[in-house]
């Protein structure tokens, strides 16, 4: 299937690692030229890097996008912009026994990826064509006890899409979202095998993983999806064959939420 994503631009913000840099992969093997976005100079070059290697297009952008002044620095490069990815976010340690945090996370989490599809959109508008995905968590159906911040600021994507699919009706610009479960990124993987080390579980990724279906997130397909996997579907949703879907939010958790 030809997606049509060859020669296309497409930022994905928070993509120096984890996930984001997976879905910068993926893009860049359809033909893609990615932008890979980090907060700080040199956080986004080892990436831009793997993907220039292996014949890839990447460029690096750096800004703040947690502020309004630092999403302003993305305007130059975000007026050309085909496809956004609003990848970025993370927990910042809200609990109920204080106040702490929760701002912080709904600014992160939600208000970050605002402010840079209202610098992308009015582009796509005059091209008549684009795509905007934002990146959930099925942890908004599914939460963990720590950080209810986070969970509650990721929840609120699945209504600010929605409406951000009404307001860019008939322009050729589809929003969606998807909500991935747990996700192998070096940083998951890291944390899970010193947990199941503690359990007295080997090193081996299979043994690891096993346990961390078993005793952390469980999903149907008894397996944890890498990031390159979830950049299949993002790229998937961005693609010219998925025009149709539009306002959704889809789940990718390999049906953690019924496990």
């Amino acid at each position: 299937m030809d997606l049509q994503l060859s020669g296309k631009t497409v930022l994905i913000t928070g993509s120096y690692r984890g996930t984001g840099a997976g879905i910068a992969e993926v893009f860049a093997e359809e033909g893609a030229t990615v932008l890979v976005h980090g907060f700080e100079p040199g956080q986004p070059d080892e990436v831009v890097d793997r993907i220039v290697a292996t014949g890839g297009k990447a460029v690096a952008v750096v800004a703040d996008i947690a502020t309004d002044e630092g999403a302003a620095a993305l305007a130059d490069s975000a007026t050309n912009v085909d496809v956004l990815i609003n990848n970025y976010g993370t927990p910042m340690k809200s609990g109920w026994e204080s106040m702490d945090n929760w701002a912080d996370e709904w600014n992160r989490n939600v208000m970050a990826g605002v402010r840079v599809a209202q610098l992308c959109t009015p582009g796509m508008r005059e091209r008549g064509w684009g795509r905007i995905v934002f990146l959930g968590t099925v942890g908004s159906r599914r939460p963990g006890v720590k950080n209810p911040g986070y969970y509650a600021a990721k929840a609120g994507l699945h209504a600010l899409v929605r409406t951000l699919a009404m307001e860019l009706r008939g322009t050729g610009v589809t929003a969606n979202l998807v909500s991935p479960a747990m996700i192998a990124t070096s940083e998951v993987r890291d944390g899970l095998t010193g947990r199941a080390a503690r359990a007295g579980v080997g090193e081996s990724w299979d043994e690891v993983e096993k346990w961390g279906l078993e005793n952390v997130y469980a999903n149907l397909n008894e397996r944890i999806a890498t990031p390159v996997d979830i950049g299949n579907v993002v790229v998937f949703v961005a693609s010219e064959p998925a025009w149709h879907i539009n306002g959704a939010d889809l789940a990718v958790d390999g049906g953690a939420i019924d496990a």
